[in-house]
């Protein structure tokens, strides 16, 4: 065998390991590659449960970054700024929306000051004679003087500026005697009245005058809406760590499609345009307000024409 025989040969017997060692690097490099692509993808993920929660939060929470590429800390770093101007626009946001609603309160109470003036001349003069003209501009100022009150309410209650008194209250004896202003009206109208309140009294510490708003709110709606339905019902009950208090009727109740606006501002049902009927829907609005400014809640259900629950609930904190 001559040498270039001898070569061949010992390449020949050395081709195998060449291919067996060039296999092991490329299997080698596809395994860090993979192991790169999932360690990306869970710090991917990571940022993208982060900014989830940031947002459910609505806190000032920054994407905290553990990587040395170069990649990803651009896009974190550009995350993290797009976070913090979010930030910025809701802080610029929520402080002209205060001085907004501040404004209108000032406004509202700029407001009444004259009409109280105008409502105590029309009275004088409605006393003095009795004129059919005169009576019906004293109506009209009566129900502009009670809208802009709901507006100078809502307004206060909106921008922060409304104190509550809180005391101890015996909420059976509250609702009893709130239903009990409504007898005459009731009785006049042939409502079929159910009141349940328990003889166990339930006591809670918040403040008498807001809910005794919600509830008249409430009661007067259930009047308003409900009134074809003959029924009004009144039920006072707890569960667990809260008191319930519901308000019924079986009038024509509210479709579907209306429950989720049923306490925006000025919504009104569309049976509202009737003069026996008419609301300027605030009273909602206040009421439901006022419920979560007292730490609780306001909720309603229908069935048209056969049931609708309005359930203002009251947490039961320890006297």
């Amino acid at each position: 065998m001559d040498s270039a025989e001898a070569c061949l040969e010992v390449e020949r017997e050395m081709f195998p390991d060449i291919k067996l060692i060039i296999l092991i690097f490329l299997v080698m490099v596809i395994v860090i590659l993979c192991i790169k692509e999932k360690k990306r993808k869970r710090q991917i993920q990571t940022i993208a449960q982060d900014i989830s929660r940031i947002m459910e939060r609505d806190s000032s929470e920054k994407i905290m970054s553990f990587t040395s590429e170069k990649e990803m800390k651009y896009l974190i770093d550009q995350i993290n700024g797009l976070l913090e101007n979010q930030l910025k626009v809701k802080a610029d946001y929520m402080g002209s929306r205060l001085e907004i609603k501040r404004m209108l309160s000032n406004v509202s109470h700029d407001i009444k000051t004259p009409m109280t003036v105008i409502l105590g001349y029309l009275e004088i003069m409605t006393a003095k004679q009795e004129d059919d003209n005169l009576l019906k501009v004293q109506k009209k100022a009566n129900e502009v003087m009670e809208l802009i009150n709901k507006f100078f309410t809502l307004a206060k209650l909106e921008a922060g500026d409304m104190d509550f008194v809180m005391e101890t209250i015996n909420i059976n004896e509250l609702c009893r005697e709130i239903i009990l202003a409504y007898y005459d009206i009731l009785t006049g109208q042939d409502f079929d009245v159910d009141v349940r309140i328990p003889e166990e009294s339930f006591y809670i510490y918040s403040s008498k005058e807001a809910l005794e708003r919600i509830l008249n709110n409430l009661i007067s709606n259930a009047l308003r809406y409900g009134n074809d339905g003959k029924y009004l019902g009144l039920e006072v009950r707890r569960e667990e760590d809260a008191l319930y208090i519901d308000v019924t009727d079986k009038g024509r109740g509210i479709e579907a499609s209306e429950l989720s606006h049923i306490f925006d501002r000025m919504y009104t049902l569309e049976d509202s345009r009737n003069k026996n009927m008419q609301g300027n829907g605030l009273g909602l609005t206040i009421a439901k307000g006022m419920a979560e400014r007292l730490g609780g809640s306001i909720s309603v259900t229908s069935i048209p024409y056969k049931k609708t629950t309005f359930t203002l609930r009251i947490r039961q904190r320890e006297l």
